[in-house]
């Protein structure tokens, strides 16, 4: 199954997973928001939507909102949250973008680029949507997240290679399966730097105080050892 058949498949337990989950809802969405700071009046693009619940914190805080995912599925709950207005496209990033140069202040794409093997033809597209000075702020699975889980499960990888895996977990109570490709961090700031991009901020965020009360499992590993890894760029 392609990754897009299985978010076409897992759409609805994705969107409600998303909507309240402690990685989600309480760790990377609030990360997300307060890298992106005060966008209103920005002219925003959420690349990789999936159900809108940022592209609608985005507008909520006065940012003007486009959203692109490849999943059509994953766009019809999105348009039942944002509205029939919303600008919502169904686009492939490894793909050239339904948008002219110099359109964007800002990209955000949220847990994204870990999809995808090689980043260098999105990033170039990402690069000139965005207007010179604009941001990209992204998020990714961070690398030594996944070299730790993998020690748990089985042999260690290398760190330094770049490979692809396979998760397996519930979304709300249902098996879902997902591909990543895993790379080391210095991979990763090249590519920012290749694609012209300058890097302004690398970000190790820690999940809301909130979540302590919601997920008292969970929230001690989640708060001492970082699952993601956010990167704000600006393009030069």
């Amino acid at each position: 199954m392609t990754q897009v058949a299985a978010y076409d498949e897992f759409a609805e337990a994705y969107t409600l997973e998303n909507d309240t989950s402690l990685m989600n809802a309480y760790y990377e969405r609030p990360a997300a928001l307060a890298l992106a700071g005060d966008v209103a009046g920005r002219r925003v693009l959420d690349a990789g939507c999936g159900s809108g619940p940022l592209f609608g914190a985005l507008r909520e805080r006065g940012a003007q909102v486009s959203g692109i995912d490849q999943s059509a599925a994953m766009l019809a709950h999105a348009r039942q949250r944002l509205g029939a207005d919303a600008d919502l496209r169904v686009a492939d990033l490894a793909e050239p973008l339904p948008f002219a140069d110099d359109t964007f202040d800002d990209v955000v794409a949220s847990l994204v680029l870990h999809y995808l093997e090689d980043w260098a033809p999105t990033l170039a597209e990402l690069r000139r949507v965005l207007k010179t000075g604009g941001r990209l702020i992204a998020s990714v699975n961070h690398p030594l997240m996944v070299n730790l889980t993998h020690r748990q499960t089985g042999p260690r990888p290398d760190y330094f290679a770049s490979y692809t895996w396979t998760d397996e977990f519930e979304l709300h109570g249902r098996p879902a399966r997902m591909t990543f490709w895993n790379k080391p961090l210095h991979a990763m700031t090249d590519a920012f730097t290749e694609a012209g991009f300058r890097i302004s901020v690398i970000s190790e965020p820690h999940p809301v105080a909130e979540a302590r009360k919601r997920f008292p499992d969970d929230f001690d590993l989640l708060d001492t050892f970082p699952s993601f890894l956010f990167f704000v760029v600006e393009a030069g």
